[in-house]
């Protein structure tokens, strides 16, 4: 490898530590209603923002507005201001996310896109993995307080936006010029790919799918007889298996040459997991839980990075907002309606057969979305 491409591709692992830094402390401190919401209205606005002044200043700005919102958090004093603070928060977590997409297609060759998009997806589940271990028995006997703990859990957010600030540049022409030099498109450009809105209802689904079974497998658990304890933990283990699999899926996908068999293969594993998960008793569910993971990390960062191959690097950001902002819509839709059908039927078969459904939908679909591998690209 030449010396230029060698240290920046040295320099690119150092751009997606930040990022990593960000994400992890989002998802450690955003409370669980907000996130999704956020996504929905900011994602677009974020990638267009990014496209006009550069991903180094449109997710500093919004890191900036994460560690105000966090510090202001730990000032409230009543629900109201609670549940604005964190609002702030998720305004500037909803602007980062479509950054990332953008920065992983600017930095990083093709053949090393799937693990960079695995890297920083993995900052997602960590975040909320290590939080859910570690704030009751570890960070808020420092304090005691609810505020004091939300002050200790500001301080990566501080660390993570000077690092941003300090450390991330923009990637130089002849870094996003490495492949080819392509055209700037007209955000409607974006608007109309076929591909781009299949993958947009398959990260839907994917999404209403994962925080559905996430949300409400304690409460199955517990309905077939688990105690809260064991049903916690059962359930934990989806965000543990995930982060190895983000990282492996997508660097199998890239050494195949294919994206497509590991969403429909995904896709499938879901279905015959719901459908498991009615008939079988809560020691069956330590498989089911671990083929969950598996497939929520692998399929949410192979998602995450097809933006980045079916549009200009220069609409990345628009684009990867369109797909998050809608797609993050099914996170908020799903549990919602499996709480409904709860109520309404005294049970959560009902929800698991809504959830075999969707995964045999998300299946379809990505049967039908265009291959963007390299084996697919030596084709044409």
């Amino acid at each position: 490898m030449p010396l230029q491409n060698r240290k920046n591709l040295q320099t690119s692992w150092v751009m997606l530590g930040c990022a990593w830094l960000i994400l992890s402390n989002a998802q450690v401190s955003l409370l669980f209603s907000t996130p999704f919401i956020t996504l929905a209205l900011l994602a677009i606005p974020g990638g267009i923002l990014a496209d006009r002044i550069g991903v180094r200043k449109a997710a500093g700005i919004a890191a900036i507005v994460m560690m105000i919102g966090s510090l202001l958090r730990g000032t409230s004093t009543s629900f109201e201001t609670l549940i604005s603070f964190t609002c702030l928060y998720g305004v500037g977590f909803g602007l980062v996310f479509p950054n990332l997409p953008k920065l992983v297609g600017a930095w990083f060759p093709p053949q090393k896109a799937g693990l960079a998009t695995g890297i920083y997806t993995t900052g997602i589940m960590t975040g909320s993995a290590l939080s859910l271990a570690i704030t009751l028995p570890l960070v808020f006997p420092i304090t005691n307080t609810f505020q004091g703990t939300i002050y200790i859990w500001t301080i990566p957010a501080i660390v993570a936006t000077i690092l941003w600030w300090a450390i991330v540049k923009e990637p130089s022409p002849s870094v996003q010029s490495q492949e080819v030099v392509e055209k700037v498109q007209p955000s409607y450009v974006v608007w109309r790919s076929k591909d781009l809105w299949l993958v947009t209802f398959i990260l839907f689904i994917v999404n209403f799918y994962f925080v559905t079974w996430g949300g409400w497998t304690p409460t199955l658990l517990m309905m077939k007889g688990a105690q809260p304890n064991l049903a916690a933990l059962i359930t934990s283990t989806i965000n543990w298996v995930s982060i190895p699999a983000a990282f492996i899926i997508p660097w199998a996908s890239y050494k195949l040459g294919l994206r497509k068999p590991f969403l429909w293969g995904s896709a499938i594993a879901l279905a015959f997991v719901s459908w498991g998960a009615i008939y079988l008793s809560v020691p069956y569910f330590w498989l089911l839980v671990v083929i969950d993971g598996i497939c929520a990390g692998g399929a949410l960062a192979i998602l995450f990075g097809l933006p980045a191959e079916m549009v200009p690097k220069d609409s990345v950001g628009t684009a990867s907002g369109m797909v998050i902002s809608i797609g993050h819509i099914g996170a908020f839709i799903g549990p919602w309606l499996a709480g409904y059908i709860l109520d309404a039927t005294g049970s959560l078969d009902l929800d698991l057969i809504v959830l075999i459904g969707a995964a045999i939908v998300c299946a379809c679909l990505a049967f039908i979305v265009a291959e963007t591998g390299t084996k697919a690209r030596l084709k044409k």
